[in-house]
C-alpha cells in the first residue's frame, strides 16, 4: 500500500501530520488529483478546535482549498486527463440530485465538503492527493497564463465572497457594509465592487487588515469598533439609513448583532460566518423593519467565471498571500494562520 503525508483530526485541540494511505480511484467518476498548492481556511481552525461538535471524525484529513494536477481519472470524468492543472471546488456534489437542481449544491445528499464529513474516507486537500468524486462537475482547468496562485482562492474563499455578495443582491450605487475584513471579508468587497457597490465600509478589530481593504482598493470606508462608533458613521455616511447590504464574514454572536444594527429598512443581511454556537435574535425589534436575510454554506457554482475573471484582470487576490512555506512545515503554518503571527491573512503550502 502506497502512503502519504496529510494532516489528520484526533479529536478537539489535536491535529496531527502524519503518514496515512494514499486514496485511491473508486468510482468512474472520480479523478486522483496531486496537489501542488493548498492553504489553510478559517473553517480549518474551527475543526481543530470544535471538530466533535461539527460531526468530525476521528481519523478525518481536513483541509479543502486546493489546486494540483490530475493524476488519473475514472472512465466519466469527461474532458480532463491526466497532466492538467486544476482548482478544485472546496466542496462536490453530484449536479444532478433535487437540491443540485434546484442550484444547492451543498445540500446534496452524495457531497461534503473535503474533509469535513466523513464521506469522502475521510479525506480532505491537505495531503499530498486527493480523490475528487464527481470530478467532471468539481474540477476547472486552470489557464496556462495563471499560476496556482492566482486561482488558489476560487474553490473557496472567493467563492464565498462573491457568494455573499450575490446571496445580498448587492445593486449598482449600493453602500456595502463588511463586518470582517479576514480573507473571506476582502473578497467579500471585491465581489461587491464587481456588483456595482459605490461605497464599501469594513468594520473590523485588526488595524492592519482594515489598513489592507483600504491600501487594496476594496474599501472606501474603515472602522474599528474599539476606537470609534461603526452604526454613526454608517449613518453619516448613509443619510441616517443605514447600510443597503450588510455581509457578515466572522460568526460571532457580536458580529451578528451588528449585522442588524448597520443594515436599512428593506435591506439584506448576508451571514457568511460559521457558527458553531446559537445566537439570541430579538425578532420583536427587527421584523418591522422588512429585511431580507440569507445564510448558509458557500455554493460553489461560478468557478469557472471568477476564473475568467481572474484571467482578465478584473480580480487579483494575491495580495492576501501573506506566508508561503513548503508542505512539511503545515503545522507551522497552522500556527502562524490561527495565531496571525507576523500579520498573517493566508498561509500557502507549496508542495
Amino acid at each position: 500500500m502506497d502512503y502519504m503525508k496529510a494532516v489528520v483530526f484526533h479529536g478537539n485541540g489535536d491535529l496531527r501530520f502524519e503518514s496515512v494511505p494514499r486514496p485511491q480511484i473508486i468510482n468512474s467518476t472520480d479523478a486522483l488529483v496531486r496537489v501542488t498548492t493548498s492553504t489553510i481556511c478559517g473553517s480549518d481552525i474551527h475543526i481543530k478546535h470544535h471538530g466533535e461538535a461539527m460531526r468530525i471524525k476521528s481519523g478525518n484529513i481536513i483541509g479543502h482549498e486546493f489546486v494540483g494536477i490530475v493524476e488519473q481519472v475514472g472512465d466519466q470524468v469527461g474532458s480532463f486527463t491526466p497532466g492538467e492543472r486544476v482548482a478544485v471546488a472546496c466542496a462536490f456534489s453530484c449536479g444532478e440530485c433535487f437540491y443540485c437542481r434546484k442550484g444547492f449544491p451543498s445540500q446534496c445528499r452524495q457531497g461534503s465538503v473535503f474533509g469535513g464529513s466523513g464521506k469522502l474516507d475521510n479525506r480532505g486537500a491537505h495531503a499530498e492527493y486527493v480523490r475528487v468524486p464527481f470530478a467532471a462537475k468539481t474540477m476547472q482547468k486552470i489557464p496556462k497564463s495563471l499560476t496556482d496562485e492566482d486561482v488558489l482562492f476560487v474553490g473557496d474563499i472567493l467563492s464565498t465572497g462573491y457568494y455573499g455578495a450575490e446571496r445580498g443582491e448587492v445593486k449598482a450605487g449600493d453602500t456595502v457594509v463588511v463586518i470582517g475584513s479576514g480573507p473571506v471579508g476582502m473578497c467579500a468587497m471585491i465581489s461587491a465592487r464587481l456588483f456595482g457597490a459605490e461605497q464599501i465600509i469594513a468594520v473590523d478589530l485588526d488595524n492592519h487588515r482594515l489598513g489592507v481593504a483600504l491600501e487594496q482598493g476594496i474599501a472606501d470606508n474603515v472602522v474599528n469598533p474599539h476606537l470609534e462608533d461603526p452604526l454613526k458613521i454608517i449613518k453619516d455616511l448613509t443619510e441616517g439609513r443605514g447600510a443597503d447590504v450588510v455581509i457578515e464574514a466572522v460568526g460571532s454572536k457580536s458580529s451578528f448583532e451588528a449585522a442588524f444594527n448597520y443594515i436599512r429598512p428593506g435591506g439584506t443581511v448576508s451571514l457568511l460566518g460559521v457558527y458553531t454556537m446559537g445566537v439570541d435574535f430579538p425578532i420583536n425589534q427587527y421584523w418591522r423593519k422588512n429585511l431580507a436575510v440569507k445564510m448558509g454554506l458557500v455554493e460553489v457554482t461560478h468557478m469557472n467565471l471568477l476564473i475568467e475573471l481572474i484571467k482578465d484582470g478584473r480580480i487579483n487576490t494575491n495580495f492576501l498571500i501573506s506566508h508561503v512555506l513548503p508542505f512539511a512545515e503545515i503545522m507551522k503554518g497552522y500556527e502562524i494562520f490561527e495565531n496571525r503571527m507576523d500579520f498573517a491573512l493566508k498561509v500557502v503550502l507549496k508542495l
